[in-house]
Order: C-alpha cells, then sequence, then structure tokens
C-alpha cells in the first residue's frame, strides 16, 4: 500500500473537548503575509488528541492587509490561540522571539512553520517521549514531504553525519531549559539553514534527541518560494555559519532511536505524575479501546479494519493501540476511523502499563477488545485489577497447535476468568474452545468476518479486458491468494500444479501475495519448470482485480481459522478448493466448492514433504470444479448473501460492544477487584512476557530497520544468537522464528541446529 499524500491532516477542524487546565506546551508558529496556508497548520495542531497546550502565532512584520485580517479570524478559532506581533527579522529571530513570550509555566517548545503540518497524535506522543526519557532534549518523528514534491523520510540521527550533511527535519519539541541554554536559534540572517544551525548547537553541548518512527510531521515543499530554495541560493553564507558551529562539536552524541527493545527486568511504571491527568468530555458513545499487534494487511487485520470502518462513529469512538514493531503500511487507512498510538515507536515496554491507564481514563473507555495480540493478553489481569469495571472482550481467529500449542486460544483461555467475551471466527474453533480449553460456553460465541460484498461485486470489474491485460486466452485461471509463508504450504501449492500440468494444458496460475518464501518459491517453480503456467503479483493493490480473472482459487492452509481469501473469492463469484482446516467447510459447501482433507499434523508445519494421496486430492477436486464451473460458479455470491457480508459482521459486533459495554460480567468485575490487591502478580506477568518476547521483538526490529536502509544492530543480533543456543527452552522460539523467516540463519547457525535436532 502506498504512502497516501491526500491525507494531509488539518483540512477540517475536529476539535476534541476535553476537561483542562495545566498547559506543558507552547507551540510557536511564525506567520509572514499568508493567507493561504496558516489556518491549516492551525487546525493541526487544534485537533491534536493532548489539549494542554498554549499556540502562539507569531507575526513578522506583516504588510499584507488580506493577511492581518486572516491572522485575525484564525485567532478567533480557539481561546488557546495568542497572536504577537513584531518587526520583520526572519524566521530565526521569530521563533526565538515566541519562545520568550511562551508561558513561565509550559515544559516544553514546539516549532512549527505556519505552511507545516502534524498528525493528531504528534504532541502527545512527543510529550511521553519526553517525559520517559529526561535526559533527551528534544524529539522529532519521521516525516511526509508534500505538495510540489512528495516522498517520506525516515533517517536515523548520526551526530557525526550531521556536521556535513541535515538529515533531520525541522518540527520538534523541545525542552524549553535546554533551548534557553543553547540560546535558542541565535542568527538574525535570512534563510541560513537556521535549523540545520540549531541541531549543531545542541550537539555541542552535549544534548541528544529521541527519534520517534511515525510520521508525524508533514513537511510542505514549495519549489522556488520555499525557505529550503532560498537557503540554496545563499548556500556560501549558509554554509560558513554551519562550518563554524561544526567546530565546537568536540563530542559525538548518541540518540535514542525507536523502535527499541530496552527492557530488562525493571519495575513497571503505572501512572506518570508528571503529565497532568485530563478527561475527555463524555460523548454519550460506547468508548472502545482496539488492542492490536500491528497495522499490517492479514486476514486478522484486514478484520480489524473492516470492523473500525463499518462501525458507527455516532454511537462508537474507537482507540488503537499496537504492540509489535513493524512498517505499518495501512496505519493510514486505520486512522480514518480511530486514534493510533503504536506504542512501539514513541514509548519503552516499562511505560506501557502507564500509558494505557492513562488512555483509559482519558478517554472514558468502557469496553476493551484484544485481537491477535500476545502483549494485550499479558495485559489483560493487570487491566482488570486496574480498572475491574471494565468489560473485555477478545476476538481468536484460529487455534494454531504448531505455535505455544494452542497461539491465540491459549492465551485466551490462561485469562478468560478475567474477560466477559471471547469472539470466534467459526463455529470449529468456539468448539475447541468449549470442549479442549473447557471454557464457558455462555462467554463463547462465533461472529462470522464477513466481506463487503459491494466492494467485492464481480458486476464492478471487466473480466474480459482484465484478461486481456494479463494476457490470458481461452484458458481457465487458478487463483493462490494469501501471504507466501509457512502456514499457506505453498511447496504443496507447486506440487498440485505441477501434477495438474500434467494432466491438462488448459489453464494458468496466479500468485497474489508476499511472504518470507515468496523468493523460494519462486525458484522452486522454475526449477520444475512452472513459470511459463504460474504469474507471480507481489503487490496487489485492488485484489478483486486478480479475482475477476480466475475461474476458482486454492487454499493449501495447514491452519484457518475461516480465510478472508474464501469470503472474498465466493463474493467475486469465484469456487473455492480449500483444505479442511478451521472453519472453511461452514462456508465453502458442495455447491461453491470442494472441501480436501488436510492429510498433515499441525506439529509438522515446516516440513514440506507431502503425500502423493493429498496431492491427488486437490488435482481431483480442481478438475471436478473445473467440470461443474458454470453451476458452481452462479451459486458463490448467492452464499455470501444469504449469511456472510461484513454488514451482519458488523451488526453483530455492535450490538455485543454495546451489550457488554453496558452490562459488564459480575463475576469477571468481582474477579478483577479479588487480585486487585496482589497486582504485583499481573504486573510480573507482564515482566515476564517482555522478556520472554525479546528474541521476537529484537527480530522484529531488525526487519523493519532494513525495510528502510536503517542498519541493525549486530551487538544485539550477537547476542539473542547466544540466548538461543544456550537455553534449550528457546526450542518453541527458534521454531517461531523459522516460521517468521530465520530460516537461513538457524541453518546456518550449528549449534541452533544441534537444539532442533536434539
Amino acid at each position: 500500500m502506498k504512502f497516501n499524500f491526500e491525507k494531509e491532516p488539518g483540512k477540517v477542524l475536529k476539535k476534541v473537548d476535553y476537561n483542562y487546565d495545566k498547559k506543558l506546551i507552547s507551540v510557536i508558529i511564525p506567520f509572514y503575509n499568508d493567507t493561504k496556508y496558516t489556518e491549516q497548520s492551525v487546525r493541526s495542531v487544534l485537533n491534536q488528541t493532548y489539549p494542554c497546550f498554549e499556540l502562539l502565532i507569531i507575526d513578522d512584520g506583516s504588510t499584507d492587509k488580506k493577511s492581518l485580517k486572516k491572522l485575525e479570524e484564525i485567532k478567533k478559532l480557539d481561546d488557546r490561540i495568542k497572536v504577537y506581533h513584531k518587526e520583520n527579522e526572519g524566521l530565526a529571530a521569530t521563533r526565538d522571539y515566541g519562545a520568550k513570550k511562551a508561558s513561565k509555566d509550559t515544559k516544553y517548545l514546539f516549532f512549527l512553520d505556519n505552511d507545516d503540518l502534524i498528525e493528531p497524535t504528534c504532541l502527545e506522543c512527543a510529550l511521553w517521549t519526553l517525559e520517559t526519557n529526561n535526559k533527551a532534549a528534544w524529539t522529532y518523528t519521521d516525516s511526509v514531504g508534500f505538495d510540489a514534491d512528495e516522498y517520506t523520510w525516515n533517517k536515523c540521527f548520526n551526530s557525526r553525519k550531521l556536521k556535513q550533511q541535515n538529515d533531520l527535519v525541522a518540527t520538534a519539541m523541545i525542552r524549553k531549559d535546554d533551548f534557553i541554554e543553547v540560546g535558542g536559534y541565535g542568527l538574525r540572517e535570512k534563510a541560513v539553514n537556521e535549523d540545520w544551525n540549531f541541531w549543531l548547537k545542541m550537539v555541542a553541548k552535549g544534548k541528544f534527541p529521541v527519534r520517534m518512527n511515525f510520521y508525524g510531521f508533514w513537511y510542505r515543499r514549495k519549489g522556488a518560494d520555499g525557505e529550503l530554495a532560498k537557503s540554496r541560493e545563499n548556500k556560501d553564507r549558509a554554509m560558513e555559519i554551519i562550518k563554524e558551529t561544526a567546530k565546537t562539536i568536540k563530542k559525538d552524541v548518541e540518540a535514542i532511536q525507536y523502535p527499541r527493545f530496552e527492557y530488562n527486568w525493571d519495575e513497571l511504571v503505572e501512572e506518570f505524575e508528571q503529565i497532568p491527568k485530563y478527561k475527555r468530555k463524555e460523548n454519550g458513545k460506547t468508548n472502545i479501546l482496539l488492542i492490536i499487534p500491528w497495522m499490517i494487511m492479514g486476514g486478522a487485520d484486514r478484520f480489524n479494519l473492516s470492523l473500525i470502518e463499518k462501525l458507527d462513529k455516532k454511537k462508537f469512538d474507537i482507540t488503537i493501540i499496537t504492540t509489535e514493531p513493524a512498517v505499518n503500511i495501512y496505519r493510514q487507512q486505520f486512522e480514518e476511523y480511530a486514534t493510533v498510538y503504536d506504542l512501539t515507536t514513541f514509548l519503552d515496554n516499562k511505560y506501557w502499563t502507564a500509558f494505557i491507564n492513562y488512555l483509559i481514563y482519558k478517554n472514558n473507555i468502557n469496553v476493551i477488545l484484544n485481537t491477535n495480540s500476545e502483549a494485550g493478553y499479558s495485559f489483560i489481569p493487570y487491566i482488570k485489577a486496574k480498572h475491574p469495571e471494565v468489560p473485555i472482550i477478545d476476538y481468536v481467529h484460529m487455534e494454531e497447535w504448531y505455535y505455544r500449542n494452542g497461539g491465540y486460544s491459549r492465551d485466551s483461555s490462561g485469562v478468560s476468568s478475567m474477560i466477559d467475551k471471547t469472539l470466534t471466527c467459526n463455529a470449529n474453533s468456539e468448539r475447541i474452545l468449549v470442549e479442549h480449553f473447557k471454557r464457558n460456553k455462555d462467554e463463547v460465541q462465533t461472529v462470522y468476518i464477513g466481506v463487503d460484498e459491494k466492494k467485492f461485486d464481480p458486476e464492478n470489474y471487466d473480466r474480459k479486458a482484465l484478461r486481456e491485460e494479463y494476457g490470458i486466452e481461452n484458458k481457465y485461471v487458478i487463483g493462490y491468494i494469501c501471504r507466501i509463508t509457512e502456514q499457506k504450504r505453498p511447496y504443496l501449492f507447486l506440487r498440485i500444479i505441477e501434477e495438474l500440468s500434467k494432466q491438462r494444458d488448459d489453464f494458468e496460475v496466479i500468485v497474489a501475495g508476499n511472504g518470507n518464501m515468496l523468493a523460494e518459491i519462486k525458484s522452486k517453480a522454475n526449477n520444475l519448470g512452472l513459470r511459463n503456467i504460474i504469474k507471480f503479483e507481489e503487490n496487489v493493490d485492488e485484489v478483486q482485480k486478480i479475482y475477476s480473472i480466475c475461474d476458482l482459487t486454492l487454499n493449501c492452509s495447514i491452519k484457518e481459522g475461516l480465510a478472508l481469501t474464501s469470503y472474498e473469492s465466493l463474493s467475486m463469484g469465484i469456487p473455492v478448493v480449500s483444505c479442511d482446516v478451521g472453519g472453511q467447510k461452514e462456508l465453502i459447501n458442495e455447491d461453491v466448492g470442494i472441501i480436501v482433507p488436510c492429510m498433515q499434523d499441525e506439529e509438522d508445519i515446516l516440513e514440506f514433504d507431502y503425500s502423493d494421496e493429498e496431492v491427488n486430492n486437490y488435482v481431483e477436486a480442481v478438475n471436478k470444479v473445473i467440470k461443474n464451473l458454470k453451476t458452481l460458479k452462479g451459486n458463490c455470491r448467492k452464499r455470501i448473501l444469504k449469511g456472510f457480508t461484513i454488514n451482519q459482521m458488523q451488526k453483530n459486533m455492535a450490538k455485543i460492544l454495546e451489550d457488554t459495554s453496558k452490562n459488564p460480567n459480575k463475576e469477571k468485575i468481582k474477579n478483577g477487584k479479588s487480585i486487585s490487591n496482589t497486582i504485583d502478580i499481573t504486573k510480573e506477568l507482564i515482566t515476564k512476557y517482555f522478556e520472554m518476547a525479546e528474541i521476537k521483538y529484537e527480530w522484529e526490529i531488525t526487519v523493519y530497520n532494513k525495510e528502510f536502509g536503517l542498519g541493525r544492530n549486530n551487538y544485539k543480533i550477537k547476542m539473542l544468537k547466544e540466548k538461543m543456543w544456550k537455553h534449550k527452552w528457546y526450542r518453541g522460539l527458534i521454531k517461531f522464528l523459522q516460521k517468521i523467516g530465520l530460516i537461513k540463519l538457524i541453518k546456518k547457525n550449528e549449534k541452533i541446529n544441534n537444539i532442533m535436532n536434539d
């Protein structure tokens, strides 16, 4: 998913009412003869989720009457806005003037140019970052360039490199005391890289920043009219100043850069007194705290997005926290419908408890929904002990016997005494929770995920034209649409296609998806001589186009809850051949496809030798579907419309969320109160989770850094390898790391292999 540069913050004023008094932040916006940009910049500030700020607009001697009139109109938008007028001196002097006008009670300065923008959570995350990293002098986010030039900017801080090249953004939150200590910007010349020079002054004093790794700042590029272009015109003088300041740096500094893992049995912080408590005014809505791992786009993640998209915003307000380091390419989509805090981007683990308590209080949270977050499950006993009146719901997508002997089903069952309601995506998972994990059947309920039948409608697509575009003529098309990972058994898929190609030559295959096994599957397809019939589409923005050119889709997974691709395929009128796993047969019957027996144990997920019988079962099923294609296609969409639409899911979920928030389980409240006096036990469960999750967390950080070319922490990787082969009980974690893509590393490490073979 590409970054959407049209989603600029501040297009519309969306202030949220809070009860607050003390102001910690002075936001300073320089202004000069502008009627075009300033109001949007101001709106982006007023839309902040943290309201405890003053907004100082400093007019640098404007002479245009229309601009001054516009400034007076902007002033009336909010009583936190103050406007000051001064003689024209340039940007640096105007910022320094603003700092002097800041209230004596504010602790931080936040400088924002009048044509730039900030995301709604920018001030709040920056505040928490500096409050929890009290030796850091300033903090900033990754940035977005927009307008005349569009790009995203991810750069690690490097004080040595900073002497030669400016990789820092201009906008940041700065401790007022540190700003004063270095003398502010201190320049009275115009367009001389005053931002870069200021950061060098900070480094020269031994001060360092925190880099938050989310796109919180939008930097407007105005081409030849922008300040950056003017600085380039004045390059000689600007570089003269930069070089003189760089000479004063006697020692390099290291920044704190997220994501990072720094937890080492530290005591968890429950409250953060330095940040004043304030509460959002009651809105009469059901206020949901949704805990999820990340915002990528697997089936579970699409369920999360579909849910928050469809919930009635007049009845529900949604706050999201994410708990796993990831390249969250769908964050913008989630932010359309909810306020999002990726904890890994701005906060050390030891403060997560404090932040969750803060959010529950601030946003009047009256129901919590956890879906697929391991960290979330570790927090549930603590949250219930701390907030016994707040009901907790979780949604389980599948049980995974190859991962922690049950995966999220085991997590859920382990803390079931604190959970009001557990929802599953299929009746088979519901049955397993009740029969195997001994759950109370009255507390478990199936809610089918469903599909957006309007979005996945074959009438919206020209099948003939798309087939011509893909160069397909008079052949059947088989779709394999999924993440290319071990769970989806792509090697079995290749075996099926290899055998089918021996029987018929009237078909082609489209593989749509990405994953850790994609490269080796491509290589294997080449070795088998199948590349002439298989097309690989790694990044598909509109998967409906792929479905529309298919005649059937294959699902070879060793494990599913109820695959979203099956819903989508049927909604697009395409039959499905699927393995009999999870709840697949609850959706796929003989009218719309064929269910094939699974002949491999889940524990053998990493074994890629499949029986001829299982391969032949699939081949026979594909041939049978092709033979009855017209009839099956006619039934597929009817099957979805009968009971598996996303609107039906939304209605079910809305009722459960609303009913549970209004009528929390009294027994669960009692359970929460009963452990409130022994809350240290619940905190220790979180501590143990953090320690056990270190390897996975560090690997996810490595993947994130690799994605942006930010390098890797070689010391950390070496340490993690040593841990893996010193402790036999890491066997399960090693298998998990294989599953998410560390196969090559593990194969190369003889000591790790010895553990695996022990």
